[in-house]
């Protein structure tokens, strides 16, 4: 007799050197022991997040078939890719870090498996986005997640002005990420091309001793030198009024 089919919804740490145990609750190893596979952004870090917990010598890491489901991974291909889960495994669900579905092809794999009648679970962890939404001080009663803006000078001017005029108007905090080598570049535009009654929060290394939140408006920022965010993780936010 088949079990019944789940999709497991997986934290993963902000940063590679974090111990997962300060961040995790004990139900997230429990849940990753009744793995049949899982899905992952890359081989590598699928198989680093596997690693991170204890399994029994009867059962290795490397016995946990991992499929890719990342930016390249197509509409079509994801029928084939819950199969395993339709028999009525328990495969999980894990990005590079933070949590699944946020800026990623996941929840498109969660919709279809919604569809599929397959029981889907989440399971508590660390999100920028929240993190960094608590650390800011900024307002968290309206707010929207745009993931990541484009990448060309004159529409990221464009984008940025639309975002600033939504923010007045709505009275809400925009939020949004960048690749991390393109973070200085980012952090010049903004402060060039918002107002000056603009409140921009940079918050970068979330969750790492070398944490850095800074919250303050575009006319302060013009003041001083800017911080190096290259290659730092970060997260953007500001609200306009």
């Amino acid at each position: 007799m088949k079990s019944k089919p789940k999709l497991l919804l997986l934290p993963n740490v902000l940063d590679e050197s974090c111990d997962h145990r300060l961040f995790f609750p004990k139900t997230v190893d429990e849940a990753v022991f009744t793995l049949d596979g899982l899905f992952a952004e890359s081989l590598p870090g699928g198989r680093h997040f596997l690693r991170r917990f204890s399994f029994s010598r009867a059962r290795k890491v490397v016995d946990i078939p991992i499929l890719l489901l990342n930016e390249h991974t197509q509409k079509n291909e994801l029928e084939e890719l819950l199969k395993p889960v339709l028999e009525g495994q328990t495969w999980g669900i894990v990005s590079d870090a933070g949590l699944p579905c946020f800026a990623d092809p996941g929840s498109q794999l969660v919709y279809l498996a919604h569809q599929k009648n397959i029981e889907v679970e989440a399971f508590v962890g660390p999100s920028s986005i929240v993190l960094g939404l608590m650390l800011s001080g900024l307002s968290a009663q309206n707010f929207s997640f745009q993931g990541y803006l484009p990448k060309k000078p004159e529409e990221l001017q464009k984008k940025l002005k639309e975002l600033q005029t939504i923010s007045t108007k709505e009275k809400m905090v925009q939020i949004f990420i960048e690749t991390p080598y393109r973070n200085n570049k980012m952090l010049e535009t903004l402060v060039h091309t918002l107002q000056d009654n603009t409140i921009l929060c940079v918050a970068s290394d979330i969750t790492l001793p070398a944490q850095n939140v800074r919250t303050m408006s575009i006319k302060s920022w013009k003041k001083g030198p800017l911080p190096d965010l290259d290659k730092k993780p970060a997260i953007f936010l500001f609200q306009s009024f």
